[in-house]
C-alpha cells in the first residue's frame, strides 16, 4: 500500500508525523521517531523567552518571568536554565538530527511576539529544517486588544518569517479565533505553506484545598479531535496550503479520521508518548489494513467526508448540529 503523501511540498513516505514535544529532545530521540516509522519528525519547540533570553540581562529576565519560565524550561529538560545561548544549542541539535535520519526534520519556534524569530528560523534552515513550524501561542490578555489586532500579529510574524527563509512554512493554529475559516483564508494569503489545526493553550485549574492556580501539561485524549476535524472538514479543498491535523489521536481509527475529514498529514505526540516511538508503526499498519479493506488508496481516502466544495459550510454545519440534537432527543428524552 502506497501511503507516500505531500505536506508543505515535502515528499513524505506516509501521512503520520511525530509533532512537537519531549520526544525529540536529543538526536537519539528523533532518530527514535524516524526509526519507528514516521513521515517526518517535528522538533520540540524553541521558545520565544529563551531567544530574549539570550538578547538581554538574564537576571531582569529571571524577575519577569521566573515561575512561568522555569516550568516552561522543565518540560525542555535538555535545554538547561543556565544556558544563555539556547538558540545555538537547538541549532547545533537540529543539524545534527536532521543529518542522523531519513525524513524530513521540521523545526518549531514558539512564541507571541516578532522577537527574533526572523533570523533564528532562518539559522534554523541553513542548518538543515526541511521546514519551519510557527507555534504562535499568543493568549490576549490585554482585554482592550482587538480580534483584529491579534489576527495581523499572526500575519506579521508569517509574512516576516516567509521573508526570511527559502524552506516551507506551517502555522499552528489556535481554534479561539472569532472567524478561524477567514483567519485561516489569511494565513492562507500571507504565504502560509501550512496550518496546523490546533494548538492546545495552557487551562489552568484551582486547587481547592490549597487554594492556589495549578498549572500543567496533560496528554490529549481522543474526544478532542472533534473541533479540529470539523475545522479540516470546512478548509479542505478551500485553501491552497497543507492542513495538518494535531491532537486527540490514540488509535489507527483517530487517524483514519482525520485522513476521511481532510488532513494532508496526522500529527501526534501523546500516543509515542504513552506508548513509545515504536507505536507509530502501527497507526501506520491501521490505516493500510482500513484503505486495503475497503479497496481505496490514501488519496481516494482523503477528504472523503469533508464538506462538499459546492455546500455553503455554515448551512451544511447547521444542518449536522440540527440532526445531532434530533438524535439527542429521540436517545435521552426531551432537550430543553
Amino acid at each position: 500500500m502506497d501511503l507516500s503523501t505531500n505536506y508543505l511540498g515535502l515528499t513524505l513516505r506516509n501521512p503520520v508525523v511525530a509533532s512537537a514535544g519531549p520526544l525529540s529532545q536529543t538526536v537519539a530521540g528523533v532518530k527514535s521517531l524516524a526509526d519507528g516509522g514516521v513521515g517526518a519528525v517535528v522538533m520540540y519547540s524553541l521558545f520565544e523567552e529563551q531567544l530574549r533570553r539570550e538578547a538581554e540581562s538574564a537576571a531582569e529576565l529571571e524577575e519577569l518571568y521566573d515561575d512561568s519560565f522555569a516550568e516552561a524550561l522543565s518540560y525542555f529538560p535538555s535545554v538547561p536554565r543556565a544556558e544563555k545561548d539556547a538558540s545555538n544549542a537547538y541549532v547545533k541539535l537540529v543539524e545534527e538530527a536532521a543529518r542522523a535520519i531519513d525524513v524530513p526534520l521540521i523545526a518549531s519556534l514558539n512564541g507571541a511576539s516578532m522577537g527574533g524569530w526572523t533570523r533564528t528560523a532562518k539559522s534554523l534552515a541553513d542548518a538543515g529544517a526541511a521546514a519551519i513550524e510557527l507555534n504562535i501561542y499568543f493568549v490576549p490578555g490585554d482585554i482592550t486588544m482587538s480580534g483584529r489586532a491579534v489576527e495581523e500579529r499572526h500575519l506579521e510574524i508569517v509574512s516576516a518569517v516567509k521573508g526570511a527563509v527559502d524552506v516551507p512554512v506551517a502555522v499552528k493554529l489556535s481554534p479561539f479565533f472569532s472567524s478561524v475559516g477567514n483567519m485561516a483564508l489569511q494565513l492562507d494569503a500571507a504565504g502560509a505553506d501550512g496550518l496546523v489545526l490546533f494548538n492546545r493553550f495552557l487551562q489552568p485549574d484551582i486547587d481547592v484545598d490549597r487554594v492556589t492556580v495549578e498549572s500543567g501539561v496533560s496528554l490529549s485524549s481522543p474526544v478532542e479531535g472533534r473541533l479540529p476535524r470539523t475545522w479540516i472538514a470546512v478548509l479542505h479543498d478551500r485553501i491552497s496550503a497543507s492542513l495538518a491535523a494535531t491532537t486527540g489521536v490514540d488509535t489507527a481509527d483517530d487517524v483514519i479520521k482525520y485522513i476521511l475529514a481532510g488532513a494532508d498529514v496526522v500529527m501526534t505526540t501523546s500516543s509515542l508518548v504513552r506508548r513509545g516511538p515504536a507505536y507509530a508503526q502501527v497507526l501506520i499498519d491501521g490505516l493500510a489494513q482500513w484503505l486495503t479493506a475497503r479497496e481505496l488508496t490514501l488519496e481516494k481516502a482523503r477528504g472523503l467526508l469533508a464538506v462538499p466544495k459546492e455546500a455553503a459550510a455554515d448551512a451544511y454545519e447547521r444542518a449536522g448540529y440540527v440532526s445531532a440534537l434530533e438524535k439527542a432527543k429521540s436517545t435521552y428524552g426531551s432537550l430543553r
